[in-house]
């Protein structure tokens, strides 16, 4: 991953919000792989729960994600559903790993 692309990761992970919002994404891609197609989506107002922020706070932390690369998001009648991008907890790992060992 380039530096420039990383930076943008981090800046949209560096929100508490963003960051339990992707979390919470990403714990269906611990359970189930981030195949979009048996991974269990999550819609919007699912991912407020607890977090006691609005649906257009919600919104905009989900269009940074989105910008940053780090999760897909698709229109299903009046839902959105959100997941963790496909290769997104794989490349994070292995920078990480690249860092570990220099």
């Amino acid at each position: 991953m380039r530096t420039r692309d990383l930076s943008t990761i981090f800046k949209a992970l560096s929100h508490p919000h963003r960051l339990a919002i992707f979390l919470r994404l990403a714990r269906c891609c611990e359970r189930h792989g981030c195949d979009p197609e048996t991974c269990s989506r999550l819609c919007v107002g699912e991912l407020g729960n607890g977090l006691g922020i609005g649906q257009p706070t919600i919104s905009h932390h989900l269009k940074e994600l989105t910008q940053a690369g780090l999760i897909r998001t698709r229109k299903c009648g009046q839902s959105t559903e959100c997941w963790v991008t496909e290769t997104t907890l794989d490349d994070l790992s292995q920078f990480f790993l690249k860092v570990k060992e220099a």
